[in-house]
């Protein structure tokens, strides 16, 4: 009895969705691959024959047996998600059953408990009720359950039992349908066949009506015994006997049983919840999910920025992966709270969430049932009519969508259903609410005239979204060997802990946080937590503003940056290119320490620095260090100062970017930080990046980096490590951004997109192109336009592994952190560590090559891709 897989009966094993959820899937293939996983599944526990699919068109929404076990309302829908699930698991050589014959969705009892009756017509029934069952059987279904009803319409006897009678079995099932499958009654110990009398009466009275197979007889043993008195009288002719057994065995053999060895329990349950079951599972989760409501195009939300957004989640009092996934695409305030809180909790929660300007509502932990309305009490149906009067309102129901009737929907501005509960409908919600996956399910059943069944708004995909490595054909074996790469680093205390993320196409398939903040291990590292991403902010914040000057036209990469710079007129570096510098391409020096200048005696000058800020030490350099904006042009006039070296060649500098941040303030009128999040961190919702993070972030969720004995004896947390963009003020073109891993995929996917993200374009194409091009190829210089390119010579130690193409990009930073793609594969690769802490002489990440490991590995499975992957074709 395995309508949602064998795991509705069995425990240990992964369930797919209920029947009402697939009826909201427009892609009829998925269906039927479900259908056919179903039956490997099956076949694999020795089971020839499951009860499903049910392909009763409920069209009565207080229907309290077949409600959300069926595919819905529309009879056409009904009989496509049947005959596809049918087909999927008679692939496999398991015989489907449809139930409840003649249909069972227009009651409002429950055989179980009394004899539901139906009093349509047979014309009504015929375009209703029977219409599936008439395409399945039309299209060779194997099997075909019989329910405990009375229809008059088929047979008019008073009281008469559809699975007892022979109008309604062999006179119109057999012969007017012309059904030559297998025939099962529903089970007889149920309420509804007991009005026939005995349970041997009953039995006897299913056999001659004409079911093959008898189910949960209520006396076994009497029933036996009466049939072979019955055979022995001649009451029953024995042909009859040897034509249902002949028609069994038939079965049998079609479904391989004779052919088949017992089933071995060793591995079954790996063998069962396999990749493919679960892929299969989340695919039609994902479509079933139905956009009924989005005024004024609401979702998916483009510019994240111009909104002040909060999630709650009522009928739970934990945040739940709907959240996070939620606050993955930007910052969100989240609650929780319990659908049993008092009304006065619920009016407070009113006032604080309408100061937002738009909330998530996330209906959890309802029924299936509508005895109770779902689940859902009156206080929860008070408090979002409510909220919605005060503030945008996008309500999601991880329930029955019947329930939806039950709330203000004029009120709401969006309203989204996830049929279940489930960890893969909560994630999916929050993908498409911004734009990670598309809006394409559509109502299986009415939720009122308004919003009647087949309605279901689309919406585009606009974002990165979470994918399993089995989507992508990617060998998920493969990736557990980073589990070990990184156990082995952190066990050499290469670093405490990192940030994993690896997309392709778009798609994340690999995200995971591992170790610790430090050694200590009092906070474990989670996805949000935040890194100093070090000289990733050449790329992750210079380069981008450079580009969008550019784009501007108000930077050109040929001219010279005392174009741009004045100061730099009468100075050596008049001449430098802007291109040369992008590419390290100069004769300027490696760096300067600019912190010993400001030492005195091995600790900081007091003349240069102060404890507390005042009008004078107003710029933070650490916790309780202060310096003056005076050092700022100090730095700068030593940079303009400072020798070149007598000859241009690569030489990788950071001085350039120290540059590159004065040129970008200068053209643009705006400082760094602000001109890079105003046209890219802002509108694209990564709101982990960002300078000086201690003034937007709690330090509890920012990853400290080296213990600093050498100028500010202390531990950096919260505070850029890099020495020169603390002096700065924690914003250096070189150095200074923090972030995640995630929001730092998104941005390196941004360039993969030739700078399209999220719905709009941030960069042209072909600057781009440009910017990740080799700029100097000829003279055997790898570097691209701020961004690093693999080593020329395949000889060449390599950061990006052996296995990036020549035209993959990106960068790493000191304190151990790498960002890199690859167009030629799609591959977006980000790895977050503190390899710095306690001390930056800690170079085991790179003697060991930790990095360039895990990167590897992610080629390899992407070369080798999921040796269990099969794909079948289907067509109605």
């Amino acid at each position: 009895d395995g309508e949602w897989g064998p795991g509705m009966r069995s425990k240990g094993v992964r369930n797919f969705p209920k029947q009402l959820t697939i009826g909201a899937v427009t892609d009829d293939a998925l269906v039927f691959e479900m259908g056919q996983e179903i039956g490997r599944q099956c076949k694999r526990m020795g089971i020839n024959m499951n009860f499903a699919p049910v392909v009763d068109v409920n069209n009565n929404p207080s229907n309290p047996v077949i409600n959300y076990r069926s595919f819905g309302e529309i009879p056409e829908n009904v009989a496509r998600k049947g005959f596809a699930y049918m087909a999927g698991m008679q692939q496999e050589r398991v015989i489907a059953t449809a139930k409840h014959f003649p249909g069972h969705g227009n009651t409002t009892t429950d055989s179980h408990h009394t004899l539901p009756i139906i009093n349509a017509d047979l014309s009504r029934m015929d375009s209703v009720e029977l219409y599936p069952f008439k395409q399945l059987i039309n299209n060779g279904l194997s099997g075909v359950m019989v329910a405990h009803m009375h229809v008059p319409a088929l047979d008019s006897d008073i009281n008469s039992v559809t699975s007892l009678s022979e109008k309604v079995i062999k006179q119109y099932l057999i012969d007017s349908l012309g059904f030559k499958g297998l025939i099962i009654t529903d089970a007889l110990n149920m309420a509804g066949a007991a009005t026939a009398g005995l349970s041997t009466d009953v039995d006897m009275r299913a056999f001659k009506a004409g079911n093959d197979i008898l189910l949960m007889s209520p006396s076994i043993t009497a029933s036996i015994n009466t049939f072979k008195k019955a055979i022995e009288s001649g009451e029953i002719p024995v042909e009859m006997l040897n034509a249902k057994v002949r028609k069994i065995l038939y079965a049998k053999k079609w479904s391989g049983v004779f052919e088949e060895k017992l089933p071995n329990p060793s591995g079954l349950l790996q063998e069962l919840n396999t990749e493919r079951a679960e892929f299969i599972t989340n695919k039609i989760f994902e479509n079933a999910l139905t956009l009924v409501k989005n005024e004024g195009g609401l979702i998916p939300f483009y510019r994240t920025d111009t909104m002040a957004f909060a999630s709650i989640s009522v009928g739970t009092n934990k945040i739940n992966r709907f959240q996070k996934y939620l606050k993955a695409y930007t910052g969100i305030d989240h609650y929780a709270l319990r659908k049993d809180a008092s009304e006065s909790i619920f009016d407070a929660m009113v006032e604080v969430l309408a100061k937002k300007d738009v909330v998530m509502v996330g209906i959890h932990n309802t029924t299936t049932s509508p005895k109770g309305r779902y689940g859902i009490n009156t206080s929860t149906i008070r408090f979002v009519n409510k909220l919605a009067q005060k503030t945008k309102v996008v309500l999601v129901l991880f329930g029955n969508p019947y329930a939806a009737d039950l709330f203000s929907i004029d009120r709401l501005k969006g309203l989204l259903i996830g049929y279940q509960d489930l960890e893969v409908s909560r994630g999916g919600a929050a993908e498409l609410i911004f734009g990670g996956i598309a809006a394409k399910g559509k109502l299986p059943v009415s939720i009122n005239a308004k919003y009647p069944a087949g309605y279901g708004l689309v919406t585009e995909q606009i974002r990165m979204k979470y994918a399993l490595p089995y989507e992508l054909n990617i060998n998920s074996e493969l990736l557990k060997s980073i589990d070990s790469i990184v156990a082995a680093a952190i066990k050499i205390k290469a670093m405490p802990g990192c940030q994993i993320v690896a997309a392709k196409d778009g798609k994340i398939f690999y995200k995971k946080s591992f170790g610790h903040h430090t050694y200590f291990k009092t906070r474990e590292v989670e996805d949000h937590h935040l890194y100093d991403l070090a000289s990733i902010t050449k790329i992750a914040a210079t380069v981008p503003s450079l580009m969008k000057l550019v784009d501007d036209k108000k930077v050109n990469v040929n001219g010279k940056l005392s174009d741009y710079i004045e100061a730099l007129d009468t100075t050596n570096k008049s001449k430098l290119k802007v291109k040369e510098v992008l590419a390290h391409y100069t004769n300027l020096q490696r760096w300067i320490p600019f912190y010993l200048r400001t030492m005195d005696g091995g600790k900081p000058d007091p003349e240069m620095y102060a404890t507390d800020s005042s009008g004078i030490f107003s710029v933070r350099v650490a916790k309780n260090m202060f310096t003056k904006p005076s050092m700022q042009d100090t730095m700068f006039d030593v940079i303009y100062n400072s020798k070149l070296k007598s000859s241009k060649r690569y030489r990788y500098s950071d001085l350039g970017f120290y540059l590159f941040k004065n040129l970008v303030e200068e053209v643009s009128g705006t400082r760094l930080d602000s001109f890079v999040t105003e046209n890219f961190y802002e509108p694209m919702g990564l709101n982990s990046l960002v300078f000086n993070p201690l003034n937007k972030f709690d330090a509890s969720v920012i990853v400290p980096t080296e213990n600093d004995t050498h100028f500010r004896n202390q531990l950096v947390h919260g505070y850029v490590h890099d020495y020169g963009a603390a002096m700065l003020g924690g914003v250096g073109g070189h150095a200074g951004l923090f972030g995640n891993a995630t929001d730092l995929a998104a941005l390196m996917q941004m360039y993969l997109q030739k700078g399209y993200y999220g719905g709009m374009d941030y960069v042209e194409p072909q600057t781009i192109a440009l910017f990740t091009s080799c700029a100097f190829c000829k003279k055997k210089i790898r570097r691209g336009y701020g961004f690093d390119k693999p080593p020329l010579s395949a000889k060449a130690k390599s950061i990006p592994c052996k296995c990036a193409s020549p035209k993959s990009f990106g960068h790493t930073g000191f304190t151990g952190t790498m960002a890199w793609v690859d167009p030629t594969n799609g591959l977006v690769f980000v790895f977050l560590s503190n390899r710095i802490y306690p001390s930056m002489t800690n170079k085991k990440l790179m003697t060991e090559e930790v990095r360039s490991k895990i990167h590897e590995v992610f080629y390899k499975a992407i070369k080798k891709g999921s040796a269990t992957k099969t794909r079948s074709k289907y067509s109605l």
